[in-house]
């Protein structure tokens, strides 16, 4: 990720990367300009998180799905991050599904939408163990065979989208966790060499992008970290094409590792550059109060171990809403792992990445954003209700309002709002459409509900 060094640390070949930098670090006059006078409270950072971390000389980025880039997802993933990387569409499994049958569709979708909003694209992965398409991983092959599907596929993805995407993890997972070679078709079929051979293959199909080793597990110093550690120092001594490594950060509560720093100087000791690719943080569910407190901790001591090196060019999470997040599918009972919970509402781990980067991230003002409740009509067995949420000295980017009914009334249908009741509570979030309410403005939601005998105006709580 050349985009993240200083001008002077770019070589005359990183002409396109030296432009984008530029307009980057422009950008980011503007951004320290505004943390020196101090910009209004806001409900989320006061400065998009991708404006902090560029004054800083960092990129922000988080993984995506192309499906979702609409409404308060897609507004989200626009304003605040400055890379994207598709969660799986790049894949191999996606985009050749059946040998010579391509789908590029949610892969161009975000490499589309990145362009539009001033983004770069990390692209993930090229060469795997898993995700592969049937027709590969079912197959007999030589390993001439094997060699020939492998730089095909390198040739043919990397080539599409030359000068597109600034950077690929080019080789995902090769290690044991006691630092052997994974076994896996690559290996089991052309040998360590494989990886070596991706990397030149890439470099030839786009000499612009910057190229990654990217690995889970690595991120303090031991067994699996230090084989990595060992395999890119002998890569560069061959002189083999390999500018950074990932390490993603796929973490537990309360379990940053202690050489987290340490080890990202390490691997930029040895010339690369170092990214966060992955990070998100599971907890063991509910989540409350204090384990949110931790996981705020948490990702502050990630993003603090980053910009403490120059080299580390900065974090990517893996996913930015708990309802886009591949953790509770893969770790039943474990969650709440990304910055923003379902509902697409900052967490205190959003406010952490956002103080470490620099910014404050003051809630509104008592009273600046208030919720207000009313009966529209009502007869002998129901009524019509709505609820008005409306700004004046800051701004939200999601909301939900919630309240306790007196006398036994129960929501039936609800409009412009994603309402559930469990008794007596109700809780309302916005819906993907209207969920920022700018400062001096207002959104409005209704519902349809049942009675009997009174229909007492409860006290609505926004939050």
């Amino acid at each position: 990720m050349r985009t993240s060094l200083p001008l002077g640390a770019i070589g005359t070949s990183g002409a396109p990367v030296r432009a984008r930098l530029a307009a980057l670090l422009a950008g980011a006059a503007t951004v320290g300009a505004l943390l020196t006078a101090g910009a209004p409270a806001a409900h989320a950072a006061d400065i998009p998180l991708r404006d902090l971390a560029a004054a800083k000389g960092k990129v922000m980025g988080t993984a995506v799905t192309g499906s979702k880039l609409t409404g308060t997802y897609g507004d989200i993933a626009g304003r605040e991050f400055n890379w994207l990387t598709p969660g799986n569409a790049m894949k191999w499994g996606s985009v050749e599904p059946t040998q010579g049958v391509f789908n590029w569709a949610e892969a161009d979708q975000i490499v589309d939408f990145a362009e539009a909003h001033g983004q770069e694209v990390r692209g993930h992965t090229l060469v795997w163990h898993s995700q592969n398409p049937g027709w590969l991983t079912n197959g007999t092959w030589t390993s001439a065979q094997l060699n020939t599907l492998l730089k095909n596929h390198v040739d043919t993805e990397v080539g599409r989208y030359k000068g597109r995407v600034a950077a690929w993890d080019v080789v995902n997972e090769p290690f044991n966790e006691d630092g052997t070679y994974r076994s896996t078709l690559w290996y089991d079929g052309l040998g360590a060499d494989y990886i070596a051979n991706a990397l030149t293959w890439a470099r030839a199909a786009d000499p612009a992008a910057d190229l990654y080793i990217n690995d889970y597990n690595v991120e303090g110093v031991n067994a699996k970290s230090t084989a990595l550690y060992d395999l890119v120092r002998s890569l560069k001594e061959r002189g083999v094409p390999i500018d950074g490594v990932g390490l993603q950060a796929h973490l537990i509560l309360g379990q940053v590792p202690s050489t987290l720093q340490q080890n990202i100087q390490r691997f930029a000791d040895l010339g690369v550059d170092v990214a966060i690719t992955e990070l998100d943080i599971r907890m063991q569910l509910p989540s409350d109060s204090a384990k949110l407190t931790q996981q705020a901790a948490d990702y502050k001591a990630v993003m603090n171990a980053c910009l403490a090196v120059t080299r580390c060019t900065g974090v990517t999470v893996w996913g930015f809403t708990d309802s886009d997040s591949w953790i509770p599918s893969t770790f039943p009972g474990q969650g709440a792992a990304t910055p923003y919970d379902e509902n697409h509402a900052p967490k205190p781990a959003y406010h952490a990445i956002a103080e470490s980067l620099g910014g404050t991230t003051t809630p509104p003002p008592t009273g600046a954003c208030t919720a207000a409740y009313s009966v529209g009509s009502q007869w002998n067995t129901g009524f019509t209700g709505q609820v008005r949420i409306a700004c004046s000295g800051a701004a939200l980017s999601s909301w939900k309002v919630s309240w306790t009914y007196g006398a036994g009334q129960r929501i039936t249908q609800a409009w412009n709002a994603n309402c559930t009741q469990s008794g007596a509570a109700v809780t309302c979030s916005n819906a993907s459409y209207n969920g920022t309410v700018p400062d001096g403005g207002s959104v409005t939601f209704g519902f349809n509900g049942s009675w009997s005998g009174s229909n007492p105006v409860p006290a609505v709580t926004l939050g």
